[in-house]
């Protein structure tokens, strides 16, 4: 059985069944008989239901079991096969699974499946196989254990941004997590450890990656830990930690928590069951934070929130789609409006579903499908849609005729504020990004920082680049937080819209008459090495360099320009380029191009495929299965 409590814009899940309620419940799905069918026996919602579960769980086995796998097919068949009881029925078998998971959260002893690693956006994996409350009691520990050592650590101290361990405990941690199942089951450990050690926790309940780094700016906290895996699919559960300059923490730090990971495994020490410190605790409203520092940060943006906001409601003209695909953003929808109504904001996929009604949770064009299809029923003329990741980090743009990401956003965003709202400085984009901003830079006589992939790569230029934006749908701009936050993108976009009184789409294409026109895209290809050997085998490329011809098509053209930051990106003589990056956990290679023309994409994904071949990484003849 589940209960749903709701506490303002929390959402707390609340499990609770009998010792054999599992069996119980499997016996009466075996035993129950459709009894309004003439015409005999057949395969009813519930037989189905407990032929699944009996297929795909051995009871009192949980590391056996693949629950989320279970879930996706009661999905698919409650979504096909809706034929007796609708989905109340395998709504209620989805809920059964549940309960197994958030009794292995409670009960795996450990350790993980996967070893604990900390990456660019923190620790990822599978809920209840790595993502349990024994895990997050170690990973927490082992945070903690990085103030105690800071006293001894100068490059610490900086990285970290606070002095001492007192200095800390003082300034506290903000806490947060996303729509993922069992998310408020770990806070509570999450608080309970931190409070135990005589942090304070500033508690904002569900809320997005964006907002807690607000919150952490605006109550000047030590740190904060936000329980997200971003994009990632239902199963996955992960560890965001920030450190006082609300950015993503930098490489020592996140060695550091590794270390100290491992450290405490090793040991094998019995880890104390923690009693939290109510005192300690404060509950905060995160979103206020984030107002207030969009509201501040006004002097170096240009943005008036507030005058967007009333602008949008007094034009008649302008309608706002927005997908939250069931995120936490959804908890966000009617503050972030100022609590105002209009039948021109419509917010789609805003209802709890910690299984994101089965699909991938990520901005892509196939879950843009809805908006663009509200977009087009409706008679305004100006349009914006969007659609936003679980934690808020990402967001992509639509005007119901043409889909944007950020590659082109980015770029447009960049030219709106420094041309509109004469907002002057450098652009700032991931080496994987789109020239598009590189041309409008050079052409509006300024600077362009290009980064390694990663958000955080941007924080030397924090506070200096009018734009940060990178490739994978994230974007954050001058005298706002240093990470990306889909909320700021909405209300940039907002803003473009109703002051150029045109749609996203017209004005992208505005800029490229003047510009040029890009089109990139990206794809990933699996080879035959990983870690160091796949490193290795890339080295091997270094002889591609400035002046070098290369075949592009049926032309042979030169490179004129060689950037390897992160990975190997080559600019040709026409400005398009490909670049070739490994990835840092598994034995793939992934591809970013950008062509002058739609069709020349084709082109650079074939000369980055013939280039791994020379290099022995894969055999064209029997392709690369991606």
């Amino acid at each position: 059985m589940i209960s749903l409590l709701f506490a303002g814009s929390q959402t707390f899940f609340i499990f609770y069944m009998s010792e054999h309620g599992l069996l119980n419940f499997s016996n009466k799905l075996f035993s129950k008989q459709n009894q309004d069918n003439p015409k005999g026996p057949t395969m009813t919602d519930t037989d189905a239901i407990a032929q699944l579960f009996s297929l795909n769980i051995t009871p009192g086995k949980h590391q056996a079991n693949d629950y989320f796998s279970l879930i996706r097919k009661l999905i698919q068949h409650r979504d096909l096969n809706q034929t007796h009881h609708g989905p109340a029925e395998w709504d209620k078998a989805i809920s059964e699974v549940y309960l197994l998971i958030e009794d292995e959260i409670r009960t795996n002893p450990g350790p993980a499946v996967h070893r604990i690693s900390f990456g660019t956006s923190g620790w990822r994996g599978i809920i209840g196989k790595d993502f349990f409350i024994q895990s997050i009691t170690v990973v927490t520990l082992a945070i903690i254990d990085l103030y105690r050592q800071i006293t001894s650590d100068s490059n610490l101290r900086e990285a970290l941004g606070v002095e001492s361990l007192a200095e800390a405990q003082k300034r506290g941690c903000v806490l947060g997590y996303d729509n993922r199942f069992g998310g408020a089951l770990m806070a509570e450990r999450v608080c309970a450890l931190l409070t135990t050690n005589g942090f304070i926790v500033h508690f904002a309940g569900e809320s997005t990656t964006g907002v807690l780094s607000a919150a952490l700016m605006e109550l000047k906290a030590a740190f904060s830990i936000n329980l997200t895996p971003s994009h990632n699919p239902m199963e996955y559960g992960g560890f965001k930690f920030n450190g006082a300059d609300a950015g993503p923490a930098a490489k020592i730090v996140t060695d550091q928590i590794g270390f100290n990971v491992n450290r405490i495994l090793d040991s094998a020490t019995p880890l104390a069951l923690p009693i939290p410190v109510p005192t300690f605790v404060k509950p905060f409203d995160a979103l206020a934070s984030w107002q207030s520092l969009v509201r501040r940060g006004k002097r170096q943006h240009h943005l008036d929130y507030d005058e967007i906001i009333d602008r949008f409601f007094e034009t008649e003209s302008m309608v706002v789609v927005i997908d939250s695909v069931h995120g936490a953003s959804r908890v966000h929808g009617k503050g972030l409006f100022l609590n105002r109504h209009s039948d021109r904001l419509i917010p789609l996929r805003n209802t709890v579903d910690p299984t994101f009604g089965g699909i991938a949770p990520e901005p892509s064009s196939v879950n843009m499908q809805a908006v663009i299809r509200t977009l087009n029923e409706r008679p305004e003329q100006l349009k914006l849609g969007v659609i936003i990741d679980p934690d808020a980090d990402r967001i992509r743009f639509t005007d119901g005729r043409k889909e944007i990401e950020m590659n082109q956003f980015g770029a447009a965003a960049y030219h709106y504020l420094h041309e509109e709202k004469n907002v002057k400085g450098l652009v700032a984009k991931s080496v994987a990004t789109s020239n598009f901003a590189n041309i409008i830079a050079e052409r509006l006589g300024e600077k362009v920082f290009e980064s390694r992939v990663g958000f955080k790569e941007f924080k030397p230029v924090i506070g200096q680049a009018v734009v940060c934006f990178e490739e994978s749908d994230g974007i954050s701009i001058i005298g706002h937080t240093p990470e990306k936050d889909a909320y700021i993108g909405l209300l940039l976009a907002m803003d473009m819209t109703l002051t150029l009184g045109m749609n996203l789409g017209d004005y992208i294409e505005q800029l490229e008459e003047e510009y040029g026109r890009f089109f990139p895209d990206r794809a990933a290809v699996a080879v035959s090495a990983g870690g160091d050997s796949l490193r290795e085998a890339l080295s091997l490329l270094e002889r591609y360099t400035v002046g070098e011809k290369i075949q592009v098509g049926n032309k042979m053209m030169s490179i004129a320009k060689v950037i390897d930051i992160d990975g190997r990106k080559m600019i040709l003589e026409d400005g398009s380029w490909f670049m070739i990056r490994p990835s840092g956990t598994e034995p793939k290679v992934r591809f970013y191009v950008e062509a002058r023309t739609s069709e020349g994409r084709r082109d650079l994904f074939n000369i980055a495929r013939r280039l791994l071949a020379e290099i022995g990484l894969i055999d064209l003849a029997v392709g690369d299965g991606e």
